[in-house]
């Protein structure tokens, strides 16, 4: 069973920079997709950025040009670095791993940018 462990979120102010990380143990990590998700209070989970094993990305159109996911697929590691940030990007974020039909969500990391 996928196991997804992050790290790095917190506070930061408006114009300032966090990299998130989230290792992932438990399964075969080969064409797969892993990414971040985050959900403000009072509104829906969307997607931020995800990135598949062999590097094909995709991002949300608010984070464009301000964030940028990688990845380590020999640490099994995906990162989001996140700069300009903007008090609109505070929210919790989750990673998310998705292999053959199947989800697995972190338990998420607070990101707060103050104004």
């Amino acid at each position: 069973q996928v196991q997804l462990v992050e790290s790095g979120g917190g506070l930061v102010q408006a114009g300032g920079s966090l990299r998130l990380s989230c290792t992932a143990s438990g399964s075969t990590f080969s064409f797969s997709v892993m990414g971040w998700s985050r959900q403000a209070p009072g509104k829906p989970r969307e997607l931020v950025a995800a990135m598949s094993t062999i590097g094909t990305t995709n991002y949300a159109d608010s984070v464009k040009g301000r964030f940028t996911i990688s990845r380590d697929n020999a640490k099994n590691t995906v990162y989001l670095q996140m700069n300009s940030l903007k008090p609109e990007d505070t929210a919790v974020y989750y990673c998310k791993f998705s292999r053959r039909s199947v989800d697995v969500w972190g338990q998420g990391t607070q990101v707060t940018v103050s104004s």
